[in-house]
C-alpha cells in the first residue's frame, strides 16, 4: 500500500494509472460506468454551463451511486438525494462552485441538502475542481490522517491541506498531479494491497502444509 510519505513520482504515478484496472477489480454492477460518467461526463457536463455552473438532482443522484459503489453502501443516501428538489439542488451547487477555492464555505452550501455530508460535498467539488478539492474517500483519508471515522468538516479541511500540499511536491519535478490525482492513487493503492491479501488467502494451502498439520494434531 502506498506511503503517503513516499516522494517518489513514478510511484505515485503508477498506483494512479491502476485505477481503473482497480475499479474493475471490485466487480461491482455498473460501478465502471458510474465510474466513467463521474470522472468523464459529469467534469464536462459542469464546465459547459457557464458562467455560472451547477449540478442537477439526477446528476447527484448518480454521483452518489458511484460513491455508495466505491465505497460503502448506504440506500437512504441515495434515496434522500434522488427526491431533492432540482431547483434546491442547482442554487446549492451553483453557490458551492462560486465559493471555491473557499471549501469551508463550498462545502457549507451543499451540507443544506438532505443527505449531503461534508464526503458527498467533496465528491460533488471534487467533480467540478479536481485541482483545488479532492473526494474525501476512507482510504485516502486513512492514508493521510491515520483513520477515517470522522466525516467532519473541520476533518476534511485537514484532508484537503494534507493533499494539496502533496500534490505540489509531487508537481515540482515537472509533472503536473491534483489533490484529486492523490487520493485516487492511494485509493488505488489500497484497494491493490486488499486484493493482494484476499487473493493470498484464497490459495490453496500447500501439501506439505496439510502434512504438518495432520502430524501435529497426533
Amino acid at each position: 500500500m502506498m506511503d503517503f510519505e513516499c516522494s517518489d513520482v513514478g510511484l505515485w504515478k503508477e498506483a494512479l494509472s491502476s485505477y481503473p484496472v482497480r475499479i474493475k477489480s471490485l466487480s461491482k454492477p455498473n460501478l465502471v460506468s458510474f465510474d466513467e460518467f463521474y470522472r468523464s461526463e459529469l467534469p464536462s457536463l459542469l464546465h459547459q454551463r457557464n458562467p455560472n455552473p451547477y449540478i442537477t438532482t439526477p446528476e447527484l443522484s448518480k454521483l452518489m451511486q458511484w460513491k455508495l459503489s466505491r465505497g460503502k453502501w448506504r440506500p437512504r443516501l441515495l434515496d434522500f438525494v434522488s427526491s431533492l428538489d432540482d431547483e434546491l439542488v442547482k442554487s446549492a451547487s451553483e453557490k458551492a462552485f462560486q465559493s471555491l477555492p473557499d471549501i469551508s464555505k463550498a462545502v457549507n452550501a451543499l451540507t443544506v441538502l438532505k443527505g449531503v455530508g461534508p464526503a458527498t460535498a467533496s465528491a460533488i467539488l471534487a467533480a467540478y475542481a479536481p485541482d483545488v478539492a479532492p473526494f474525501m474517500s476512507d482510504e485516502a483519508m486513512v492514508a493521510a490522517l491515520g483513520h477515517s471515522k470522522d466525516y467532519t468538516l473541520k476533518q476534511y479541511l485537514l484532508f484537503v491541506d494534507k493533499l494539496q500540499t502533496k500534490a505540489k511536491e509531487l508537481s515540482s519535478t515537472g509533472d503536473s498531479l491534483t489533490p484529486s490525482d492523490v487520493e485516487m492513487a492511494l485509493w488505488s493503492s489500497a484497494v491493490g494491497a486488499k486484493l493482494q491479501t484476499t487473493q493470498a488467502d484464497s490459495e490453496p494451502k500447500s501439501n506439505s502444509g496439510k502434512n504438518s498439520k495432520k502430524k501435529r494434531k497426533r
